[in-house]
C-alpha cells in the first residue's frame, strides 16, 4: 500500500517447457542455435502441415497443476488465438482459453510480515512466438522463427498481489517450484522465465479494481520490482493530477528505469478465439494423472513444514533452505552426516551463501561439498576449533587447500581447552589490564568483552572462547 493508495498486481507467468522438441513439431528447442536453423514447416506454416501436440509438455502441466493443488480438467481444448505480428507465421498462436488443462492451486509465499496464501486463476499450454530482431540490420528489422512453436505454461495468478515486494516473492517462489518439479530451467536470461504484470491501484477500501496497464516480458526479478514501483508512481500521480490511466501493454526501459506504452491492451473478444480444427481436445486419464503424482518429489511446502516441524527451524530458515531443491539436498546431506539442524542450517544460509553468491555459483558447484562442511561442522562441536577459527578454516577449504582435518593441522589452528593454559593467559592479561578490571568491578559489562577479547588476541584465536569466558568471570569475581 501507498498512502491513501493500495496496489493491486496480477501476474501472468510463461514457463518454457524443458521438452526437448516443440510443442507441435519435432523441431529442437535448444537455445543459442543460428536464427532459423530449428523452425519447421509445421513452425514456419507452409500449407497443408498439421500440428501434433507433445505428450512430454502435457506431462509437465499436469506436473504443475499437481504441485500447486489445482483442478486438472481431464479435457481441454486447445484454441487458435487470432493476431497479426510478423513473428507469428501462421497468423494465430495456438493456445488455451475456455478450457485450459490446470484451473485454480495456490502458491504460498514468505512476505515481510509473513506467509501469504496466493491463489492461481488457470495454467494453460501454448506455444511460443517467434522473435523480431532490430540490431545490426541497417534500418530493418529481421525475423527468427527458432522459438516459433517453443513449449509454453502460462501461469496466471489472481490480482492478489499488494506490493511490487510480493510480487517479486511470488516470482521467485514460482521459479523456485517449476524448477523443483523440473519442468523449466528457469533460465531468465534465455527466456525460459518471464512475467507480465498486470498493474492497477485504487484508494484504499474501494472495492472496484482500477484500470490495469500490463508490463511485458519482465525477464529479471530486479527488473520486475522496479517496473512496477514505477507503474505505480505513474499511475497514482496520473491519476491525482486529474488524468486517468487506459488499459494499455507497457514495456520497461531499464536503462531509464522507466515503462513506456507499447499498445492498447486487446480484451479477449479482439483475438477472436474458436476452437483449432486441427487439434482433438487433450483427454487426461486418471492413470496417468496418478502415475505423474507418484512421480513428484516432496514439494517445497511439504518440506518446509518437515524443517519446522521435525528439525526445528524457523518459518525463515525453512523458507530460505528449500528455495531450489538443490540447496535443500544439500543441507539435508549435511544433516544426515550428523550434524545438528540449526547448525547446518546457519552454516548453509551464511558462510556457504555468502561463498557461493561472491563467486557466482550454484550449489551444486560448491567447491565444499556437504561431506566435506559437516567435517567442519564436527571440529566446531567436539571443540577442536571455535566457530570464529571454523570460518577461516572454511575459506581455506573453498580455495581447495584441503579438508577440514588437513588444513586444521596443517595451520596449527587445534582450539586450546587445557584449562591450566587458559588461565595463565588470563592472569596475564589480568596482570596488564588493570583499568578494566576496576572498570569491570565497577560495573561496566563492556570492560569484561575488552578482556575476553585481549585472552582470545593471546591465544590467537584459539582459546575455547565458553572456557575463556566461564574463567574470567570466575577470576574477577573471586
Amino acid at each position: 500500500m501507498t498512502g491513501e493508495w493500495e496496489v493491486v498486481i496480477g501476474l501472468e507467468t510463461h514457463a518454457q517447457l524443458s521438452t526437448r522438441s516443440k510443442i507441435f513439431s519435432g523441431s529442437s528447442t535448444a537455445f543459442g542455435a543460428a536464427p532459423n536453423a530449428q523452425a519447421s514447416a509445421v513452425d514456419i506454416a507452409l500449407p497443408g502441415v498439421l500440428p501434433v501436440l507433445n505428450r512430454g509438455a502435457v506431462e509437465r502441466a499436469i506436473r504443475f497443476g499437481l504441485a500447486v493443488g489445482a483442478t486438472l480438467n481431464r479435457t481441454s481444448v486447445f484454441a487458435r488465438k487470432n493476431y497479426f505480428y510478423p513473428d507469428l507465421p501462421k497468423g494465430y498462436q495456438i493456445s488455451q482459453y475456455e478450457l485450459p488443462i490446470v484451473q485454480g492451486g495456490s502458491l504460498t509465499i514468505l512476505t515481510g510480515v509473513g506467509e501469504k496464501t496466493v491463489r492461481l486463476t488457470r495454467a494453460h499450454l501454448e506455444e511460443d512466438a517467434g522473435k523480431s530482431l532490430h540490431e545490426d540490420l541497417h534500418g530493418m528489422s529481421g525475423i527468427d522463427l527458432n522459438r516459433a512453436g517453443t513449449p509454453l505454461l502460462e501461469i496466471v495468478s489472481e490480482p492478489e498481489l499488494r506490493s511490487a515486494e510480493e510480487a517479486v516473492a511470488y516470482a521467485r517462489a514460482l521459479h523456485g517450484l517449476v524448477r523443483w518439479i523440473d519442468i523449466c530451467d528457469g533460465n531468465m536470461q534465455e527466456g525460459s522465465f518471464r512475467c507480465d504484470a498486470n498493474v492497477s491501484v485504487r484508494r484504499r477500501g474501494d472495492e472496484k479494481l482500477g484500470t490495469r496497464a500490463e508490463i511485458k516480458n519482465l525477464n529479471s526479478f530486479r527488473f520486475l520490482e522496479r517496473a512496477i514501483e514505477y507503474e505505480v508512481r505513474r499511475q497514482i500521480a496520473l491519476i491525482e493530477d486529474g488524468g486517468r490511466v487506459v488499459q494499455e501493454t507497457r514495456l520497461y526501459d531499464p536503462d531509464r528505469d522507466e515503462t513506456r506504452s507499447m499498445r492498447s491492451k486487446e480484451d479477449a473478444h479482439d483475438y477472436r478465439y474458436f476452437p483449432d480444427p486441427d487439434l482433438l481436445p487433450l483427454a487426461v486419464s486418471e492413470e496417468w494423472i496418478e502415475r505423474v503424482r507418484a512421480s513428484l518429489p516432496e514439494l517445497p511446502e511439504a518440506k518446509r513444514l518437515r524443517y519446522a516441524e521435525v528439525l526445528g527451524l524457523t518459518a525463515y530458515d525453512a523458507a530460505t533452505l528449500t528455495a531450489s531443491r538443490e540447496l535443500a539436498q544439500y543441507f539435508e546431506d549435511v544433516v544426515g552426516a550428523g550434524v545438528e539442524p540449526k547448525l547446518a542450517a546457519n552454516w548453509v544460509m551464511g558462510e556457504l551463501s555468502a561463498a557461493l553468491n561472491r563467486a557466482d555459483l550454484d550449489v551444486t558447484r560448491s567447491p565444499v561439498r556437504p561431506a566435506a562442511l559437516a567435517q567442519l561442522l564436527a571440529r566446531i562441536r567436539d571443540n577442536t576449533i571455535s566457530g570464529k577459527i571454523a570460518k577461516d578454516v572454511f575459506d581455506a577449504m573453498w580455495a581447495g587447500e584441503g579438508d577440514a582435518d588437513a588444513i586444521i593441522e596443517a595451520k596449527g589452528l587445534k582450539q586450546i581447552s587445557d584449562a591450566g593454559a587458559i588461565e595463565a593467559m588470563i592472569d596475564a592479561v589480568l596482570a596488564a589490564n588493570p583499568k578494566s578490571v576496576e572498570e569491570f568491578r565497577a560495573g561496566k559489562d563492556k570492560a569484561f568483552n575488552a578482556l575476553v577479547g585481549q585472552v582470545m588476541k593471546a591465544s590467537r584465536g584459539k582459546a575455547n572462547p565458553g572456557q575463556v569466558n566461564e574463567l574470567l568471570r570466575r577470576k574477577l569475581s573471586g
